[in-house]
Order: C-alpha cells, then structure tokens, then sequence
C-alpha cells in the first residue's frame, strides 16, 4: 500500500463506492491522533485508562477490508482497509463505557472507508474504534461524548 491512498483506489479494493459529491482522487491523510468518521472515532490506545484488550481473537484484516459496523437499515458500513500482514483487528474488547466497537494495531498505514465521509487514513499503532454517545444535558441542550475517558 502506498504511503497515502485515494478515495477511489479504496473504492476499488473494497467494492464500496462512496457518494458522488466526494472527491476520489486526493490522498487521503494518514493521522496518529484521534479522528472520527461520522458516528466512530478512532482513539489512539495511549490516550485511554482501564481498556483491556486479550491477547486473543484478532484476525488479519485482509486487503479488501474488514467491515467494523453498519449503519441503520444495513446501509452505509464503516470498513478498515490495510495491505494484507500490515493491520489487525479484534472486536473483542473489555471497554468500561461501553463504546467500543474493537481494536485495530497497524504497522502500516490503515484506512476507514465509509460511502457518505469517504476515507480516513490511521498511521502506525494501536487505536480503540469506539461509537459516538449522544447525550442530553439538564438544560436539554444535546451534545456527542466522542471520549468518555
């Protein structure tokens, strides 16, 4: 995999295509830091307390991706995309909020895809994929918990 992938070679590899509006063929950035793509966020390991991830359960994410979730009505999945021995994911997470989806550790580039945001690039580590949480203030005023550490 190259150091920094489009849009529309991600396209390719996956099968998923994204909205029209998006543009296919700028390199996607790869980050270290959180990021988040619509309702996920990617969370770098370090930057997290009292997650515990088993040495068990992780699969290889093969070169066509691994789908991390799927949104309402079985549409528009979150996929993770690496070149094949480079990242791997397990789902089998012991997150105290509750948020966790799983676990991902790249040695190289990884990529999420998703047909509305398009693709986020993940850089070299280890990095919890958690769910937004909306809440409610007393106030009634909503906001998203992206962290609950």
């Amino acid at each position: 995999m190259a150091m920094s992938l489009t849009v529309s070679e991600l396209t390719a590899r996956t099968g998923v295509d994204v909205l029209e509006h998006l543009e296919r063929e700028t390199a996607i950035p790869v980050l270290d830091g959180l990021q988040a793509q619509g309702d996920l966020i990617v969370v770098p390991f370090a930057l997290l307390t009292g997650v515990i991830v088993p040495g068990f359960g992780w699969r290889e994410v093969p070169s066509g991706g691994i789908e991390v979730i799927r949104g309402a009505a079985g549409a528009n999945p979150h996929v993770l995309v690496a070149d094949p021995g480079v990242c791997r994911w397990t789902n089998r997470v012991n997150d105290p909020e509750g948020l966790a989806l799983g676990c991902l550790d790249t040695t190289g580039p990884a990529y999420l895809l998703h047909p509305e945001h398009g693709g986020s690039g993940i850089a070299p580590g280890r990095y919890l994929v958690r769910r937004q949480r909306e809440t409610t203030t007393r106030s009634g005023h909503a906001y998203v918990a992206l962290i609950a550490d």
